[in-house]
């Protein structure tokens, strides 16, 4: 994985890099200090997408959370993905991923940990990291550290909070250079576009599409911001248009 093309091509993403930082405290942490790190921002921010990331990077577990799952369900979905047959009740299986977890030195990245918080379950995950000491990233939402503050238990072990930065125009190019690999994009149309995505990456990638597929059909291969003006497409914000009556 990473001798691939989207590897290298994706890696210098702002938000990739805060994630793999983030792990990287908590894996490089002096023995005394606590091993769970917290990664929060906007949704469309390319949060899950630097988890993967960093799972890849570090053979991490990675686990994306329901809103649906009980405990239970938590502690099946983190045995199956070390690759154990999950025992019968919650506390076997608490102690077989805490075994294997500390046995194979590999961390544990939770995405979408908002729905935890949500079902009361956090005590699940603290349960995981008291019994193998394994570096432990939760990713969530921007409110995600204030939810878990009323866990006092679990919110002392944590080592740092950490912001996902919002998309700029750097960020942009090299989505475009990934994404848009037909047709070449001005400075000032990416910035443009980095400024109407307010910082979504998953906008900036809606939007680098909509660029190249109207491109494409004019016979355009180099896009500026006056060509995309004269376009009169505008650029996708996630607003919705009202409709008028006249």
């Amino acid at each position: 994985m990473n001798n691939n093309g989207n590897h290298r091509t994706i890696a210098p993403l702002k938000n990739v890099s805060l994630c793999t930082l983030a792990l990287e405290r908590a894996m490089g942490r002096k023995q005394h200090l606590p091993g769970i790190v917290e990664f929060h921002g906007p949704s469309g921010f390319g949060k899950t997408f630097a988890a993967s990331f960093a799972m890849n990077e570090y053979n991490a577990v990675l686990i994306e959370a329901k809103s649906t799952w009980t405990r239970k369900a938590i502690l099946v979905n983190v045995a199956r993905e070390l690759g154990i047959a999950p025992g019968h009740t919650m506390y076997e299986i608490t102690e077989q991923v805490s075994e294997r977890l500390a046995l194979s030195g590999r961390p544990l990245i939770v995405d979408e940990m908002d729905h935890i918080v949500n079902q009361g379950a956090v005590e699940v995950i603290r349960d995981i990291y008291e019994g193998s000491h394994a570096p432990v990233l939760l990713i969530g939402e921007e409110n995600l550290p204030r939810k878990l503050q009323q866990w006092e238990r679990f919110h002392g072990r944590i080592l740092d909070f950490i912001a996902a930065a919002p998309a700029d125009m750097e960020d942009a190019r090299i989505l475009a250079e990934f994404y848009c690999p037909k047709i070449e994009l001005s400075d000032d149309l990416l910035a443009s576009l980095a400024e109407a995505a307010a910082g979504s990456i998953r906008r900036i990638c809606v939007n680098l599409a909509l660029i190249e597929e109207t491109a494409l059909s004019v016979g355009k291969k180099v896009v500026d911001l006056g060509a995309w003006t004269s376009f009169k497409k505008g650029f996708w914000t996630g607003q919705t248009t009202e409709r008028r009556f006249s």
